[in-house]
């Protein structure tokens, strides 16, 4: 969750024993707003995309569309809070509380739905791949995938009430409103307890379905076959290499209070690089899928610029046929005249 209670605006740190006034702490959260909006705009445009060639081109009934059509929705849900974190970085929470409420959910509700999906993902290549008689056909499978689809959005949007019932909107003494769980409340076992449920629990999951499917493909004589795995695999990978930093520094601070304000700026600035890293994530998926080459040629499609350039390429080409035709005649008829002679 988007947590500025390290440091506010005017460099103030609680702890449970002191209160320090650090007053030449790096503020930090100027950055993190700024990339946000970048983050905002990139992941509008890649996965707006990607959804629209998953519709004009793509086969949904397909398994793996399934999921990659959920995912790219899921990225979306998560992607419309960031202009919310951004402001709430760059001034402070000017929404209210129902909305602070309802960013809240919505941003555990994408973190979730991803994690859920990329696992149930993971596990399907690993029925493919390793159990290939596995009984199971085309139409019970895709059933399968709508019905996983359907469990993770409504398992992420149970997870995320207790965060969004418990957080709060409030204003301190120096007029700078919040959008956090209040000071009186502790969120450490409960929240984390979760995180590590929807986090390092499909880590696991994952891990271990991953390690049977290259096991099984490096045997495989036919490796061409196995290209969908290789793609699924980066989406995994890109996904825990963002988020994985971050929810380490969750937990590193739900069991160590920093002491003193060079502990509190560097704890802080750590906080925001490995959020702004995982924050990063829902904008990297349109360029993972952009590893398929049929998804590039769907791409291709969709640009206005490349139906001029194809239209212009096959008038080059008519005319360059044309030409070629005219000089042969005239060639034609020169021989014939230099043999009429």
């Amino acid at each position: 969750m988007v947590n500025n209670s390290a440091m506010n605006n005017t460099g103030m740190s609680n702890s449970a024993d002191v209160v320090y006034f650090c007053d030449e702490i790096f503020d930090f959260a100027t950055i993190s707003g700024a990339f946000f909006i970048l983050v905002f705009i990139f992941s509008i445009a890649g996965n707006g995309v990607l959804l629209c060639v998953l519709v004009a081109y793509e086969n949904l009934k397909n398994v793996t569309n399934i999921f990659v059509l959920n995912l790219a929705c899921s990225d979306l849900v998560f992607t419309f809070t960031l202009p919310f974190w951004a402001t709430y970085f760059l001034h402070h929470w000017v929404f209210g509380d129902l909305c602070c409420k309802f960013m809240i959910a919505a941003y555990f509700v994408g973190l979730y739905s991803s994690v859920i999906l990329l696992t149930a993902m993971t596990v399907d290549r690993f029925i493919t791949v390793v159990l290939q008689n596995w009984p199971c056909n085309s139409a019970k499978r895709q059933r399968w995938a709508k019905g996983v689809c359907a469990a993770a959005w409504i398992i992420s949007i149970a997870a995320s009430l207790s965060d969004a019932v418990n957080v709060k909107a409030e204003t301190d003494w120096d007029n700078f409103t919040t959008c956090e769980h209040p000071s009186h409340y502790d969120a450490n076992v409960g929240h984390y307890l979760q995180v590590s449920l929807l986090f390092f629990a499909p880590l696991l999951i994952i891990v271990f379905c991953y390690t049977a499917i290259l096991k099984t493909v490096l045997k495989s004589s036919n490796r061409k076959r196995h290209r969908t795995v290789v793609v699924v695999l980066c989406i995994v990978a890109a996904f825990f290499i963002c988020w994985g930093p971050y929810n380490v520094v969750l937990f590193i601070k739900s069991l160590y209070e920093p002491k003193g304000c060079d502990a509190i700026e560097r704890l802080s600035i750590v906080d925001h690089i490995c959020q702004i890293l995982a924050y990063c994530h829902c904008c990297m998926n349109p360029l993972l899928y952009m590893l398929s080459q049929k998804l590039r040629k769907h791409l291709l499609h969709l640009l206005p610029c490349e139906k001029d350039w194809r239209k212009n390429r096959e008038r080059g080409i008519g005319q360059s046929t044309i030409q070629n035709t005219t000089t042969m005649l005239q060639n034609s008829a020169v021989i014939l005249e230099l043999h009429s002679k």
